[in-house]
């Protein structure tokens, strides 16, 4: 194979090396300044990586770790190449690998249905990144090869259990200074899912929350630790329900009050607290009926739950059928409780490299840190699964890709 000597212009900085162009494509006749210009290359050794991916969804055995799967490509100018050090485990992880959602997310990949059944194999899993940029596309301007970066892919992309991820260059930021690639990927899908059921559903900011009172049903999980960081942060007032074995970690990040929902009916010690301006909801079912009675009325309160049938009626009736019983379940939810003074609404994880920028900042300032339970090799990867499907989570369970974790 022959190989070409060539600059690569990438985000307006120049990068000389040998390398093999997928699409090379000078722009007319080269003459003696003009230079080749690559959408996309890769390095001869790079043309594959290692990846766990599966095949089908199911239990932990269609987990399958392939080195020869396919090197990323850059499609989008505004896409980049990252080379992940570390990333983690989210329940929507294990869910997906069930063959949660599928419906909804395979209508994400190919919106006009012009691919065939299962083209989203091999799928690969994970969200959360911490890494290197390796190569940008076109547009990109506030990146370049060799900055240090962390973020979240949404789950209808080809995800991070890799050793590379193209991801678009809104969905990543600089990774804070002061935390290692394994403490990095702790973060960004949980805080990202906690700004944007505070922020986004429930209209709290620094500005706004000082004052409030928030209660937070499962907040010994990834996305209840970095809410809880997240309002002590902005001045709120935070009640934590977790169990009693998580009271030293919740107390430790700055949970005000700590509930133990084993101790006695979570009801009755409600009924001893004051009304709640803002109610988060990471576990659902009958706590969503229990918990709405425990807002202040009348006051703009507002309770937003993470538990959402969305992609399961989607999965279950189709996405028409699905969408529409969808949205006469939420309307008629929302329309009730407006009826008696509160407000009710669905949180999703949005990625937004935006936010992270600020969520970096909360880092770099000491107001929000990483809460990790334990860290796996990358060749461990289906026990991290095994972990995370047992529930119960203090934190988050992190995989390290690569032998560096600075």
């Amino acid at each position: 194979m022959n190989h070409t000597l060539a600059w690569r212009l990438v985000s307006g900085v120049k990068i000389n090396h040998l390398c093999t162009p997928r699409i090379a494509i000078p722009s007319k006749a080269v003459t003696g300044s003009q230079q080749v210009r690559e959408f996309s290359t890769s390095y001869k050794r790079s043309t594959v990586m290692p990846a766990w991916v599966i095949d089908k969804y199911g239990s932990n055995e269609v987990l399958r770790l392939n080195n020869n799967t396919e090197f990323p490509i850059i499609h989008y100018p505004n896409e980049v190449i990252v080379k992940i050090n570390a990333t983690s485990l989210n329940p929507i992880d294990v869910n997906m690998r069930n063959g949660y959602g599928s419906a909804s997310l395979n209508m994400s990949r190919d919106p006009l249905n012009v691919k065939t059944t299962g083209c989203e194999f091999p799928l690969v899993l994970g969200r959360d990144l911490s890494g290197v940029v390796m190569e940008c596309g076109l547009n990109v301007r506030y990146f370049k090869p060799g900055d240090q970066v962390w973020g979240a892919v949404p789950p209808w992309k080809q995800g991070t259990l890799a050793e590379f991820v193209v991801a678009s260059g809104n969905e990543i930021s600089m990774k804070p200074k002061s935390l290692s690639h394994t403490e990095a990927a702790s973060l960004p899908y949980v805080t990202l899912t906690a700004w944007a059921a505070l922020v986004n559903s429930c209209r709290l900011n620094k500005q706004k929350c000082p004052g409030k009172r928030i209660l937070i049903i499962g907040a010994s999980g990834g996305v209840g630790t970095a809410a809880i960081q997240l309002l002590k942060a902005w001045g709120g007032h935070v009640t934590a329900v977790c169990s009693e074995d998580a009271f030293s970690l919740i107390k430790d990040i700055g949970a005000d009050e700590v509930i133990d929902y084993k101790a006695e009916k979570l009801e009755e010690q409600l009924k001893s607290k004051q009304p709640f301006d803002v109610i988060l909801d990471n576990v659902g079912g009958t706590t969503e009926k229990l918990a709405l009675q425990f807002l202040k009325p009348w006051s703009g309160a507002t309770y937003v739950t993470l538990v959402t049938p969305f992609l399961y009626n989607n999965d279950r009736l189709g996405i028409a059928d699905g969408m529409m019983r969808t949205g006469v379940t939420l309307s008629s939810k929302v329309v009730k409780h407006l009826c008696k003074g509160v407000h009710y609404r669905w949180g999703f994880f949005s990625p937004s490299g935006q936010s992270l920028d600020e969520i970096g900042l909360l880092v770099e300032n000491g107001q929000i840190r990483p809460v990790i339970d334990e860290i796996f090799p990358f060749s461990e990867v289906p026990k991290a699964f095994s972990k995370v499907e047992k529930g119960h989570a203090r934190g988050k369970t992190v995989i390290r890709v690569t032998e560096s974790s600075k």
